[in-house]
């Protein structure tokens, strides 16, 4: 008893399953290991995975309102110094962090180490980081996530051949250059593009299943989505859109909802009918959405026929359609029809 007792149980673990441990911890916390014993000195040091967040933050003051801002830059930098063996995973994300040069080495260590496989940039809520090229040297690539940052792929850039999860959030890049970061990605599964302005976007990802858009968007066209399963899409209004939606005279329905055959789950949010409505053509041949379980439609006006008709449409052609939830714009009209009604 005394034996196993006084036995270090923990340090004779396999490598993996003391890494799974340390990555349950703050990365500080996990630095901190290495004061337990000469054997768990440097087990911090293989980490695969590296959060870096605002639990890394300490502060000057007392308050714990001064952030030691060079402290936390200085902690990053000593850390992937002496880091041993590849880094799969690399985000950076918190309200105190600041866009600086240092961020770059750190993107161009990365880089270098030819093995990052998910990379999350996040900086503080008024900090807006521009991209390094040599970002898109990362090849091995499988997620992506981008909050404010600036965008802009080198002209030799060819894609990335192993990505599948794309999120871009408040990112600023050129029109072409994000239809053709999303088709230079072969195996693109789920895409999510947020708060994008005036933005004409044509999605051409024949693996994509899962896609989430948000944002002032002019036009919109899945042109090769045989595989998509499920979306959610909220359109913002603004004048200049609204004079463009009323100049338009293609049909918005067919360029949307016209090449998805394999549609389980349609989440249409604000404006969402109103621009499937535009040159709603009646006469064409429908699309049978026959996979089509559940459509949730928010803040649809009923004193619009034409949105009407677009959700009419959608039922009619979903024989197989479980779930229907539709909240209108409306509350006074849908009192006024409730009141109306000969039950009511």
């Amino acid at each position: 008893m005394d034996n196993v007792m006084g036995q270090d149980l923990i340090s004779d673990l396999p490598q993996s399953i003391i890494e799974t441990i340390l990555t349950k911890l703050p990365i500080r916390d996990a630095v901190m290991t290495s004061i337990l014993s000469s054997r768990w000195r440097y087990k911090w040091t293989n980490l695969t995975q590296l959060v870096f967040d605002d639990k890394c933050v300490t502060f000057s003051d007392d308050q714990g309102l001064e952030v030691d801002e060079d402290n936390l830059v200085k902690f990053v930098t000593r850390f992937l110094f002496l880091h041993d063996g590849p880094i799969h995973k690399f985000s950076l994300s918190g309200k105190y962090w600041q866009s600086s040069a240092d961020i770059d080495q750190w993107l161009l260590f990365l880089s270098r180490k030819k093995d990052i496989k998910e990379l999350v940039l996040e900086l503080g809520e008024r900090e807006w980081f521009r991209v390094p090229a040599c970002l898109f040297s990362c090849q091995k690539l499988n997620r992506l996530e981008l909050i404010r940052c600036e965008l802009e792929p080198p002209p030799t850039f060819k894609g990335f051949l192993c990505l599948k999860y794309l999120n871009l959030y408040q990112v600023f890049i050129a029109p072409d250059a994000v239809e053709n970061l999303i088709s230079s990605c072969p195996l693109l599964e789920s895409l999510t593009l947020s708060y994008f302005d005036s933005l004409a976007l044509t999605i051409r990802a024949p693996n994509l299943k899962y896609l989430c858009l948000e944002g002032e968007f002019k036009d919109i066209c899945l042109e090769d989505t045989p595989l998509l399963l499920a979306m959610s899409v909220s359109i913002y209004m603004t004048d200049d859109i609204a004079e463009h939606f009323e100049q338009s005279s293609s049909c918005k329905f067919d360029k949307f909802l016209g090449g998805v055959p394999c549609l389980e789950r349609l989440v249409g949010h604000i404006y969402f009918t109103k621009y499937l409505s535009i040159g709603n053509n009646l006469r064409k041949v429908p699309v049978t959405y026959h996979h089509l379980k559940i459509i949730e439609l928010y803040q649809v006006n009923f004193e619009d026929l034409e949105e009407i008709l677009v959700v009419l449409r959608l039922i009619v052609n979903s024989p197989n359609l479980q779930e229907l939830q539709i909240s209108v714009s409306n509350l006074k009209l849908v009192k006024d029809l409730y009141f109306s009604l000969p039950w009511a």
